[in-house]
């Protein structure tokens, strides 16, 4: 895209051969980008309804939705080898999924809502796996943004779940957004998950506050981090 100098009390601006006139007094509006993490090995199991319900919610609201699923192959977990520091926010270990998330974030994203099912009351061991690498390498990148976690199980553990994943938030001064219930769809079998009525309408409001959420810290001036950070021990 070419932007051109003023024509007549308009701008414009060419891409690809074609030319657009927008008034001097136009706004461009920032269209708000959320990224939902479908922590399930199953692509469109119970995990995959319960993160749709919210997607449906913010594209209602005006809101983008980038989603991507881990799948089912092995993810390599954090070894502390602390060369993501060194390499200026990136991991030392390569693979499609870091790297696809690692870009969505470095190109920008407004919020986040990760999304699991339950095992034995924690999120899916390959979810935290990422998650270790990707918040510990990257975790300025989300610094301010709002985010949330949600919860599949078939009876219990998803509030312990639930806790787990907003760890990740809470450490990374990420306001976590709410919703009229723990953020949590019960379902066994696949397609259960439809039959939660006050899961998804939880869903639904969870949706709506992010986008509320979104757009009232849009124009919001971040605070000021006290520096140094300081890291202490119990040793000594």
């Amino acid at each position: 895209m070419h932007i051109c100098k003023e024509n007549a009390g308009k701008f414009f601006f060419s891409c690809e051969n074609a030319i657009f006139f927008v008034p001097l007094h136009a706004k461009f509006v920032h269209i708000m980008k959320v990224l939902l993490i479908n922590g399930s090995p199953r692509a469109n199991g119970n995990t995959s309804i319960a993160l749709a319900e919210v997607a449906k919610t913010l594209e209602a609201e005006g809101v983008e939705i980038i989603t991507v699923h881990i799948g089912n192959q092995p993810v390599r977990g954090c070894v502390a080898c602390g060369a993501c520091h060194v390499k200026k926010g990136k991991c030392a270990f390569s693979d499609p999924l870091y790297d696809q998330l690692h870009a969505i974030l470095s190109e920008g994203v407004d919020g986040m809502v990760v999304g699991s099912p339950v095992y034995y009351a924690g999120p899916n061991g390959s979810l935290c796996a990422l998650l270790d690498r990707l918040f510990y390498s990257a975790g300025m990148l989300l610094s301010y943004k709002p985010a949330a976690a949600v919860a599949v199980c078939r009876r219990g553990g998803a509030s312990a779940c639930f806790d787990r994943l907003n760890k990740y938030f809470t450490i990374n001064n990420m306001p976590v957004v709410s919703s009229q219930y723990w953020n949590s769809v019960h379902g066994w079998e696949k397609g259960e998950a439809t039959q939660d009525a006050e899961g998804l309408q939880t869903m639904r409001t969870l949706g709506r506050n992010m986008a509320w959420m979104l757009r009232n810290l849009a124009n919001e001036q971040r605070p000021e981090s006290e520096k140094p950070k300081l890291r202490t021990n119990f040793i000594g």
